[in-house]
């Protein structure tokens, strides 16, 4: 093709682009309206996506952030049926059936002591002796002041026999004298100083009939006075006024002691029988009226630490209640022959009235105390819990009877209780091991 022939070419094509057919002219409306479905469907897919992104991301991050179900470990037992025994118990205090202090009635030195302080002794027997040299000096002056009024006594009644016969005498010529005058052989004169002689020996008679009176009186008090020389006598031997173990010994051999010193020399406590008081609440009062007859009825002191109790009686129950604490106050006695009751002991004291035949227990770990009841949590068969309200009676060791609300067979937690709520799944610790 030559130069003119592209020339004209080119020419020819600017000439019909610049003179196009008006028929085939596209405005801008027809462009905007041939694309507008394009954009349609691209705002429905960006809506379907973002949709789309919005559920399965919230689905993601809920399972992302939803928390496992726990499994608490958990012990459990199962409620049982047996016989136990109905049983009050309560904090009693030893008390010895006699506490005695011992203590001089003399004064002197102490020459001697014959025990050792915790050593039981018997009734009788000698514990201290004082020097007794100054009472039997008293003694001895009494029984001489005894005996000098014994022989004025003595004294007496000669002289008082010697006016008696003088007596005699005189009234003996008095009536001789009396026949005398009459007949006119004495004068009257003669016969009334007969009669007056005789009349002053029955005074001077009746005179010494007191004062040998007066002297028997006197022997009367020396021998009061001798016999309370040989009580003070005896007093300088201090023996056991009941059998019993002694105490701490506060004096020694050469010490002065008085009668009237405040502190004792020495006590001595009676252990074997002992009582044992303690108190119960008023309303268990009419339980232990109608129970003490049984023969199921005891009672029993636990010292801490000893695992054998103490077999005693109840021996007293107080004629009336403490309004202040509303309890009544009982007093048991035990034998004590093993001396393991010490007094002033505090013991755990129970008393058993009697035996409840299957009755259901459970451990009384498994027992919860609300504000107002007390509950237990009840494993059911698909290992969640439940709350299950219930009665409890009186501990058994470490069991506790249940009178309602739980029936025997079933499962309760008895350990992790604090982790659990109504529908809580739990698995037994051996299983989670």
């Amino acid at each position: 093709m030559t130069e003119e022939e592209q020339t004209s070419g080119t020419s020819d094509e600017s000439d019909i682009h610049q003179t196009p057919n008006p028929q085939t002219i596209i405005g801008p409306k027809s462009g905007i309206r041939s694309r507008l479905p394009q954009l349609i469907g691209g705002l429905f897919l960006l809506a379907l996506l973002v949709l789309t992104w919005r559920l399965f991301g919230d689905r993601s991050n809920q399972a992302a952030t939803k928390p496992r179900e726990e499994v608490v470990p958990v012990e459990t037992a199962v409620a049982t049926q047996k016989d136990v025994p109905i049983e009050i118990k309560s904090i009693g205090n030893v008390e010895a059936i006699s506490m005695i202090s011992v203590r001089s009635q003399i004064e002197g030195v102490l020459e001697k002591v014959y025990f050792t302080p915790g050593q039981e002794v018997k009734t009788g027997q000698i514990l201290f002796t004082i020097d007794q040299r100054p009472l039997q000096a008293a003694l001895s002056q009494a029984q001489a002041n005894l005996m000098k009024a014994t022989a004025a006594v003595r004294q007496g009644q000669d002289i008082v026999a010697k006016d008696e016969a003088t007596a005699r005498n005189l009234r003996t010529i008095a009536k001789r004298d009396n026949v005398l005058v009459e007949e006119g052989i004495i004068s009257r004169e003669e016969y009334d100083t007969a009669v007056s002689a005789a009349d002053a020996a029955d005074a001077t008679v009746r005179s010494d009939q007191s004062s040998v009176s007066d002297l028997q009186a006197a022997v009367k008090a020396e021998q009061a006075n001798v016999q309370n020389a040989k009580v003070q006598l005896s007093y300088t031997s201090i023996k056991a006024p009941v059998s019993g173990k002694t105490g701490n010994l506060a004096v020694t051999a050469g010490n002065l002691v008085r009668s009237n010193d405040t502190t004792s020399l020495v006590t001595i406590t009676s252990e074997a029988p002992i009582y044992a008081t303690f108190s119960v609440p008023e309303s268990e009062l009419p339980r232990i009226k109608r129970n003490s007859a049984s023969n199921e009825f005891k009672t029993e002191a636990v010292i801490p630490g000893d695992e054998q109790p103490a077999q005693g009686q109840l021996s007293l129950v107080d004629n009336s209640v403490d309004m202040t604490t509303g309890t009544i106050r009982l007093k048991a006695t035990f034998a004590n022959n093993d001396h393991r009751l010490y007094p002033g002991q505090f013991v755990n004291i129970v008393l058993t009235l009697g035996i409840q035949h299957q009755a259901t227990v459970v451990p009384s770990s498994a027992l919860q105390i609300g504000q107002d009841h007390t509950f237990v949590y009840l494993v059911k068969p698909d290992m969640t819990v439940e709350v299950r309200n219930v009665k409890a009676g009186s501990p058994t060791g470490e069991l506790t009877v249940i009178e309602d609300g739980l029936r025997p067979g079933e499962q309760v937690v008895t350990d992790g209780q604090l982790r659990l709520v109504p529908g809580a799944k739990v698995q037994t610790k051996s299983r989670a091991a």
